[in-house]
């Protein structure tokens, strides 16, 4: 009788155990922004906790600062650039144009603000060496951007002057970024938050004080390595105890000057070179060639967080997702001689997309397009060429409605009735 027992209990932890692998693992996600570090830089540094991550994913350079010379040139400046992967769209959309933030363009929303609207009991985190960062640009509490609340937070350390009296060197930028990626980690390993967004400053002040040759610099980048690396353990100790499905992605906001390595702003390449190191699978060859954008960062987390955003909103976003299946990106216009040419790059060939256009009037950006559709196409034909007669000066927007993805682009004449957008 014993052993009847022993055998069915045996069968019933066995029977527990399959249900429980089998349950669905949930998706969760942190990404970091270290600030102003080129490319170049991580490329030659040994990085044990960087590389560490690429390996369980991969690592790539990626395009910050949008296209020079086009509607989507964007100031290589921090506030800036974590605007754009906070909402996948490009300057002349979401309106920061320096660190002042003087009239962000709520209509863009966010990941945050996208994924409590669709997923309210999902729970979102902060920790930031800048206040600004929740404050303003996810607009924590502002009815324009949603009234989004963070469950766990950790900012604002910058302005305690008496806990962190601020050296001449900066060296207090350090401490709080120690401060703030350390509870981090400790809120990751503890609770687990679904979206955390970590941010780290003191490279950014040794670029601008040393230049990126200096050994500061280096030095500061080592650190903000091994802070990166408390943050990576603990998503790797969630991973082991939990059911739980950890995106993990680190960048940079911009890269800095050629002649100095202390400024940036402008659009010299290595300004706009930056990077990605990603824990992510099956990562697609819009990564792997190293067209990545950091408009790209936004969509990957839709996508794995399972955020099923609105339609009007996808139409939108300037990014393309650089892990699994994607039909087409880097998409162009012309107009030139009565022809309408769009040129895409087709990276999944199969199926046939919808191609439709808008003009682009006064109150855009800032409401959404009233979108006609123009023709459908196949795909891996990478071009459509169709009559074109409508008044030269007026500026469109077009949109490639593909089947795993959407990708969009502006055609803006040089005599355009309008003008673009800018600061």
């Amino acid at each position: 009788m014993f052993r009847i027992i022993s055998c069915f209990a045996s069968s019933l932890l066995v029977f527990a155990c399959i249900m429980l692998t089998a349950q669905p693992r949930t998706p969760k996600a942190v990404f970091i922004i270290v600030d102003g570090i080129p490319a170049d830089v991580i490329d030659s540094m040994d990085l044990p906790n960087l590389k560490d991550m690429a390996r369980a994913g991969g690592y790539t350079h990626t395009l910050v600062g949008g296209q020079p010379g086009t509607h989507t040139q964007t100031p290589t400046i921090s506030a800036v650039g974590y605007n754009t992967v906070l909402t996948g769209v490009w300057v002349h959309k979401h309106n920061v144009w320096d660190n002042d933030i003087k009239a962000i363009n709520y209509h863009y929303p966010n990941i945050f603000r996208l994924l409590k609207e669709q997923q309210p009991d999902k729970e979102i985190a902060i920790f930031s060496t800048w206040q600004d960062n929740r404050t303003k640009l996810v607009g924590e509490g502002l009815p324009a951007a949603g009234n989004v609340v963070f469950n766990y937070k950790l900012d604002g350390l910058e302005l305690d002057t008496l806990r962190y009296p601020h050296d001449a060197g900066k060296y207090y930028i350090h401490q709080i970024d120690k401060v703030v990626s350390d509870t981090a980690a400790a809120v990751i390993a503890r609770s687990g938050p679904h979206l955390t967004w970590v941010y780290l400053e003191y490279t950014d002040d040794m670029g601008h004080r040393y230049g990126t040759r200096h050994e500061k610099f280096i030095e500061s980048v080592k650190m903000a390595d091994a802070q990166v690396g408390k943050i990576w353990q603990a998503v790797q100790q969630r991973q082991q105890q939990h059911n739980e499905d950890w995106l993990v992605i680190v960048t940079t906001d911009h890269g800095r000057d050629s002649a100095t390595g202390r400024n940036h702003g402008g659009q010299s390449r290595r300004e706009k070179d930056g990077w990605i190191a990603t824990n992510a699978k099956e990562l697609n060859s819009r990564f792997t060639a190293g067209q990545s954008q950091l408009t790209d960062i936004m969509p990957i987390l839709l996508r794995h967080l399972q955020v099923q955003a609105p339609d009007n909103v996808l139409r939108e976003v300037d990014g393309v997702s650089f892990t699994g299946n994607i039909s087409a990106g880097n998409v162009q216009a012309r107009i030139a001689n009565g022809t309408l040419t769009l040129q895409w790059q087709a990276y999944n060939p199969r199926g046939k997309a919808r191609v439709w256009y808008a003009p682009i009037t006064a109150n855009y950006p800032g409401e959404w397009p009233a979108y006609k559709l123009l023709k459908k196409v196949r795909v891996k034909k990478q071009q459509l060429m169709v009559p074109w007669s409508s008044d030269s000066r007026q500026p469109y927007i077009f949109l490639l409605e593909a089947p795993y993805n959407n990708a969009n682009t502006w055609w803006w004449p040089k005599d355009a009735s309008l003008p673009l957008p800018k600061p």
